[in-house]
């Protein structure tokens, strides 16, 4: 089997709606999800969540460790729980086959080198300003769109996922500089968006002004 027919199955099991629902539950949160907490938000049973769940940890999609939610320990605490998150790996597949990666992998070590770093953000802020839905209220929405999965911290609009993460990890100044351009571009007033990374997600945290 090769590399591209063993993301085929991997992908293939999201085809099943139950299934691609607790995936994207347990994706798009902030941290880790139980089972219960799981098939509520999928509206399906503890047992069928269950299931589907580690069919999710078997083709590597979804991660495990185990945990007693109550904090307690020792006798009488309970058995840890089972928690999910989203596995670290990616997979991707193209019909026929492409390779955008390499050409932007090749692309930002050019703009790196040639120290166009501003160059880069300033059209990447005009690309975002000139999204369809740039500058609406709906501002999660917006980033949800675009694959950040957003969620509130507070007062701060965090985002679980950054959509460029091989290149980010590879290029980190040249891909963060230009993604925090790219969210000044997309989202309107009173938001403000900067540098604030979230563990294991994006770079960028949005923030509303306050009013003098």
């Amino acid at each position: 089997m090769t590399d591209e027919d063993s993301t085929f199955d991997v992908l293939g099991l999201l085809s099943d709606p139950v299934r691609r629902r607790l995936y994207r539950c347990v994706a798009a949160a902030p941290e880790e999800v139980s089972r219960d907490a799981a098939a509520e938000a999928a509206g399906v049973s503890r047992s069928l969540a269950a299931f589907h769940l580690d069919k999710l940890v078997e083709a590597g999609l979804l991660a495990v460790s185990f945990r007693r939610l109550s904090g307690r320990t020792g006798p009488g605490a309970g058995r840890p729980a089972k928690l999910y998150r989203r596995a670290e790996g990616e997979h991707a597949v193209s019909v026929p086959p492409r390779s955008y990666d390499t050409a932007g992998r090749l692309l930002a070590e050019v703009l790196e080198d040639a120290g166009l770093d501003r160059e880069l953000q300033a059209a990447a802020r005009a690309a975002g300003a000139a999204q369809p839905d740039a500058r609406t209220d709906d501002v999660v929405a917006a980033l949800r769109a675009r694959g950040y999965q957003p969620f509130r911290d507070g007062e701060t609009l965090r985002l679980r996922n950054c959509p460029f993460h091989a290149l980010a990890t590879e290029f980190p100044a040249l891909i963060c500089g230009m993604n925090l351009a790219l969210i000044e571009g997309l989202v309107p007033e009173p938001w403000s968006a900067a540098m604030d990374p979230c563990p294991g997600g994006c770079c960028v945290a949005l923030s509303k002004k306050k009013n003098d």
